[in-house]
């Protein structure tokens, strides 16, 4: 059993965990937070072998294989490096670093230390819907561009409306629409089409300075894709990819939870998948395997796309910021 650890408390380090506990490949053996109320609750109910309100503290007794950190954004990096010294495997939250600067420090941090490996948990990319998603594709006789949108309003948001600065919508915390759920429909892009050659970012500022909701253009030669996402209100349109008389419809760049392809006449034919018990079942059986034998074939050849992904998507992440002159803190440190 992989001995993990996790940084955060919320929705989504609850649902790792739980998935990671369905796969029965894990033993949770820290859970980190600032209060130790929160710790001790969370720990509690996920049956941990520990809490901890020091988090290098945790790396240093809880004897981790691999840590899970969900923490704000501008935090990841240096909770990243601190578990990289100490040769503990990392699995961070997307996205996963605020610029290119840190994530070329994480990559040389990594050639210091071969035997520690780092995932970013991109969920929705290790599904079997988008393993659907890449087989019609390759099928298609040509692409011809891709929109792609993911908007879900957030709770937060309201907060923002009555004048405060939480953390997800904050420079500050390297927040805003783009590094939230802008990097899922971005992400699917990369994975299913590479780098692009050229992207721009239209962002729409709210009260706090960070991005609400914005378009990027990725554009890809004979191809553009076009990406709408936002934190400020809902949209129900779905993504399409665009072959010639056929379509490649997907219900949400972010979730991936119904694809169909439609051919010339408009008939729809379904791909998806059977629904998961946890999405994010798939990626922690993907990094379980690669920590549990790193030398396979076939985990090295995943691993390696994996973080090609990873570093595209950051560095077209922040390309789209520079192309909006939309800057963070930590990109001066």
């Amino acid at each position: 059993m992989i001995r993990i650890g996790t940084v955060g408390t919320n929705w989504i380090t609850q649902q790792l965990v739980e998935a990671a506990a369905l796969s029965k490949r894990y033993t949770l053996a820290g859970v980190y937070s600032r209060h130790q109320e929160t710790a001790d609750a969370f720990a509690q109910k996920n049956q941990a072998e520990k809490s901890y309100t020091d988090y290098e503290k945790m790396l240093d007794q809880a004897n981790l294989e691999v840590v899970y950190i969900a923490s704000p954004n501008s935090l990841h990096f240096k909770q990243a490096m601190a578990a990289i010294d100490r040769d503990i495997s990392i699995i961070v939250e997307k996205p996963a670093f605020s610029n290119r600067r840190e994530m070329a420090a994480i990559m040389a941090e990594l050639k210091q230390h071969p035997a520690v490996k780092y995932f970013e948990a991109a969920r929705h990319v290790h599904t079997p819907n988008f393993k659907a998603i890449s087989k019609a594709l390759i099928a298609l006789p040509a692409v011809q561009g891709a929109a792609l949108t993911y908007m879900k309003y957030s709770s937060r948001y309201d907060n923002v409306l009555d004048g405060e600065q939480p953390n997800v919508f904050t420079k500050e915390f390297s927040g805003g629409a783009l590094q939230d759920l802008g990097v899922y429909p971005i992400y699917l892009a990369i994975a299913l089409f590479g780098q692009p050659e050229h992207v721009a970012f239209f962002p729409t500022l709210i009260a706090t300075g960070a991005d609400g909701k914005g378009l990027a253009m990725l554009r890809y030669g004979d191809f553009d894709v076009t990406v709408n996402f936002g934190k400020t209100s809902n949209s129900y349109a779905l993504s399409e990819i665009y072959g010639l008389k056929e379509t490649i419809t997907i219900d949400s760049a972010g979730e991936l939870t119904h694809v169909e392809e439609r051919d010339a006449s408009g008939k729809a034919t379904d791909l998806s998948a059977a629904e998961l018990a946890n999405p994010m079942l798939p990626e922690a059986e993907d990094f379980a395997r690669v920590l549990e034998s790193p030398d396979d074939k076939q985990n090295v050849a995943d691993y390696q796309r994996w973080l090609q992904w990873s570093l595209t998507v950051n560095q077209v992440l922040f390309d789209l910021r520079v192309s909006a002159n939309l800057k963070f803190p930590a990109d001066q440190h």
